[in-house]
């Protein structure tokens, strides 16, 4: 058997542009270990890793896939994959100890040489400036809650940029806003661990504050064409059931994963129905004259994370419609699919929906899949090859999610994998997998996966090679 052909039948992706912009994913705690090298001081996720019961196994990212040495080696890897582009994140707090002050040089250094090799390598870099690892230092000084890390954000926004913006074409600022402030402000289950809902309201004002004033900043001190976005994950939220207490669950889910980022960014408002809901439980936004103008500041390109869609109910397990605090329940009901090892649900038909639907209500916005990708339980063989079927076929139903949306009017341009490699997984720790490359963490040996093989080729059919 051909060990790069998928043992199942998988049909084709087509429906894609020769022109798509094909790339892999990564983040700097997930990947680059080195966390007390060169003058990097903890982030948030090196504290809360510390936390007893925070992370699966006690697990942290202190060397993870020890990226930050064996970058050139990594860079060649994704050139092997032959795709076009590279997203990664900066790690604030390698590039400004603590969250103020100067730049770093020798942590900017490293990224210097990151650029520079892929550059050699023909392949283009898209900068993530935030992905999850605010410097402790800030967060002990009130974290996204408080305004200030707005300002501290874009300071150190304009640190990077100032430094790379010669070689880089695409910054985004911020990833996922919504897992920054609701599962670490709100369910605590991401660093920093906070619980408290009105912190995580604040969160979500100065994340997107801290989005406007560094997109404008950028913008005004570019020397080049350069393109500007932020990244959300999103999902579909449709009612469990044909009841007025189902789709009010749908409402307010979808208000809270969706709408009140969008509808500020591209509307210069927040939903009036959240709006509504936050005053009738005495919380609120903490917005300040000019914040909206801010930011709704014009952006380039939407990053679309996707991993699944949602129901949403009504009423809990019980009956009740309310909880033990008097909110009305919103209760997550995953679909009746396959699903993967994070047990999440299968869903390509909602992620056609999803970018059908950001086409039709924020038009006018091109969109990249920045994020999107499995984790499965995979079992390597003794030569470390990984034949995942599962991932394999999740990509490509999915990729054909994203040509039967661009079908249907919706301006998606490029599709990054998640992940390149097997990392930490955030509280998951090593648990789960995501990648499309297998990563032994006692050796730190890559080997494409099964998956990486069928991505190269697919991308060069659809380019015509």
């Amino acid at each position: 058997m051909n060990p790069t052909a998928p043992s199942i039948v998988i049909p084709p992706v087509t429906g894609l542009p020769a022109s798509f912009r094909w790339g892999v994913a990564t983040s700097a705690y997930q990947i680059e270990g080195a966390a007390d090298e060169d003058g990097r001081t903890p982030s948030i996720w090196d504290t809360f890793c510390r936390a007893p019961g925070a992370v699966h196994n006690a697990d942290n990212g202190d060397v993870a896939c020890d990226h930050y040495h064996r970058m050139p080696a990594d860079v060649a890897l994704i050139k092997s994959l032959g795709v076009d582009s590279y997203r990664f994140s900066v790690s604030w707090p390698r590039i400004q100890p603590g969250g103020r002050g100067p730049l770093n040089p020798a942590g900017a250094a490293f990224y210097d040489r990151l650029v520079d090799e892929l550059l050699t390598a023909g392949i283009d870099p898209w900068v993530t400036l935030y992905h999850w690892d605010l410097p402790q230092e800030l967060e002990d000084a009130g974290g996204w809650p408080a305004r200030d890390t707005a300002y501290r954000f874009a300071d150190y926004s304009m640190l990077v940029f100032d430094k790379l913006q010669d070689r880089v074409k695409t910054f985004t600022t911020l990833n996922e806003p919504w897992c920054s402030a609701w599962l670490g402000y709100n369910l605590g289950v991401h660093a920093p661990g906070r619980r408290d809902f009105d912190d995580s309201i604040a969160a979500v004002h100065h994340l997107l504050l801290g989005h406007g004033l560094a997109t404008q900043r950028m913008r005004a001190a570019s020397t080049g064409d350069h393109t500007f976005g932020i990244t959300l994950n999103m999902g579909t939220a449709d009612p469990a059931g044909d009841t007025a207490l189902d789709r009010e669950a749908a409402r307010r889910a979808d208000g809270m994963g969706l709408r009140i980022y969008l509808d500020p960014l591209r509307h210069g408002r927040y939903p009036e129905d959240m709006v509504a809901e936050l005053d009738a439980r005495g919380s609120a936004f903490p917005i300040q004259d000019g914040d909206l103008e801010v930011i709704s500041a014009p952006f380039d390109v939407l990053g679309v994370n996707f991993y699944f869609g949602q129901d949403f109910a009504g009423t809990d397990l019980d009956g009740n419609t309310h909880d033990e605090a008097g909110e009305p329940v919103v209760r997550a009901v995953l679909p009746d699919t396959p699903r993967t090892a994070m047990d999440w649900p299968i869903t390509p038909e909602r992620f056609t929906k999803l970018l059908v639907r950001l086409h039709t209500d924020y038009p006018g916005l091109p969109m990249v899949i920045t994020e999107n990708g499995a984790a499965f339980a995979d079992e390597p063989d003794t030569t470390g090859f990984v034949t995942d079927d599962d991932r394999t076929a999740y990509l490509a139903s999915h990729l054909g999610a994203v040509a039967d949306a661009c079908a249907q009017g919706a301006d998606v341009r490029g599709y990054f994998a998640w992940s390149l490699m097997d990392n930490f997984e955030w509280a998951e720790g090593y648990a789960k997998r995501f990648g499309i490359v297998h990563v032994d963490y006692e050796t730190q040996t890559r080997t494409p996966k099964q998956s990486a093989l069928w991505f190269r080729d697919t991308i060069g059919r659809i380019r015509g090679e």
